[in-house]
């Protein structure tokens, strides 16, 4: 079970699991009694009902079912769904997400998992004692002799104090101590087939997602500029066909640098709804642009520039 290997810290710590802070505001609750009443409201999820596979695995099905990220792609520009669906884009794994990957596993299914899944550190330079560079030749040859994804000291370090900036706070312990992570959903919704991917299903208060932050306070924006409400809409509406029911919606924020803040939202319901209205709609130009085989830019027309 995950953060088991936290609870010892958060003991000596002495944090509450019924501490009642939740860093919530309007755009993810409509108002905070609002957002504090309903924290406790539990449903009750069949964790059974998640298809548990490899990450290549849900990918490579990619191909055969939308996924969230995809429509946020097309939501953004239809061309840019249309290239990377033919494959003329060549995607590879930046380092940046590799960090987020290696984060999500050490934080979301404990630190075995993460350890068998990369491999961690790296070579010493015999001359200076200290490890490689990790865009040296040096270390990408050690992690090709891995075999799996290498991850340098430095995003340890940064990895294990995201991890403990998690730990630190008890709401967030609270969502994560009970549940599955990397739980996989196919059905077919509004119809299309779409598969999901979710970090976290807790089965008393719903889906939970992880994300990393350059700094808290300005997390809410990220989260309109990435559509993360878009991202999480999908998400309820495609297990709700699988299960039956609409179920909160919580994200669990770290920062990805000092002092490695962690905050926790629940999305409200307000913002669900109208992001899986907008998710409806864009789902219904994307089945005419099928039909049409017509991918617009969205940027086909003059605009107006204004200093106002």
């Amino acid at each position: 079970m995950s953060f088991t290997d936290f609870l010892a810290k958060v003991s000596k710590l002495g944090l509450s699991a019924g501490n009642n802070f939740i860093g919530g505001q309007r755009f993810f609750s409509a108002d905070k009694e609002t957002h504090m009443s309903q924290v406790f409201e539990e449903v009750d999820i069949d964790l059974n009902d998640l298809i548990m596979e490899a990450a290549d695995v849900y990918h490579a099905k990619a191909k055969q079912n939308l996924s969230s990220h995809q429509l946020i792609d097309f939501m953004n520009c239809p061309w840019l769904y249309r290239k990377k669906r033919l494959g003329l884009m060549q995607t590879c794994e930046s380092d940046a997400y590799l960090v987020g990957r290696a984060t999500h596993c050490r934080i979301l299914e404990g630190r075995d998992v993460y350890e068998s899944q990369f491999a961690l550190g790296g070579p010493i330079n015999p001359k200076t004692k200290k490890p490689f560079g990790k865009e040296t030749q040096a270390f990408r040859g050690w992690e090709k002799t891995q075999g799996k994804p290498g991850v340098h000291y430095d995003d340890m370090e940064l990895i294990e104090n995201m991890a403990s900036g998690v730990s630190m706070n008890s709401q967030a312990i609270d969502l994560l101590l009970y549940g599955r992570a990397e739980g996989v959903v196919r059905v077919n919704r509004w119809d299309i087939d779409c598969q999901i991917r979710i970090d976290w299903l807790h089965p008393h208060r719903g889906i939970v997602d992880l994300k990393t932050c350059k700094d808290l306070s300005t997390f809410e924006w990220d989260a309109r500029k990435y559509r993360y409400i878009n991202q999480l809409a999908f998400y309820q509406s495609v297990l709700c066909e699988q299960i039956g029911e609409l179920v909160p919606v919580y994200i669990v924020a770290v920062e990805k640098k000092e002092p490695y803040r962690c905050g926790v939202w629940r999305v409200s319901e307000d913002s669900l709804d109208d992001a899986a209205n907008e998710n409806e709609a864009a789902i219904q130009r994307l089945k005419t642009c099928q039909v049409l085989d017509h991918w617009p830019t969205g940027y086909e027309d003059i605009r107006l520039l204004s200093a106002a």
